[in-house]
């Protein structure tokens, strides 16, 4: 069974703060996120091996943009860090 029967997808947009490594300016960037919210029970029509990977699964977010774009500046940049939190 594929794991995103598991799951519940929803995009959603975040404001984080993130220094320009070109002009040092710090500003807020709309980054866009996919959360991916467990189902409350196991989908149809799945076997043992598939309730014990859905017993194990949890939530979690994955970041979708990778740049972002200096208003000052406007040069692009890396957003670096963590791109996968579990909720």
């Amino acid at each position: 069974m594929d794991e995103r029967r598991f799951y519940d997808e929803k995009e959603e947009t975040k404001q984080q703060e993130f220094v320009c490594p070109h002009c040092r300016q710090e500003t807020t960037f709309p980054v866009r996120w996919v959360v991916r919210t467990k189902k409350a029970q196991v989908p149809a029509g799945a076997n043992e091996d598939d309730k014990k990977q859905f017993a194990k699964a949890s939530s979690y977010m994955v970041r979708v943009d990778n740049l972002a774009a200096c208003r000052k500046c406007r040069k692009r940049f890396d957003l670096t860090g963590q791109s996968v939190f579990l909720i």
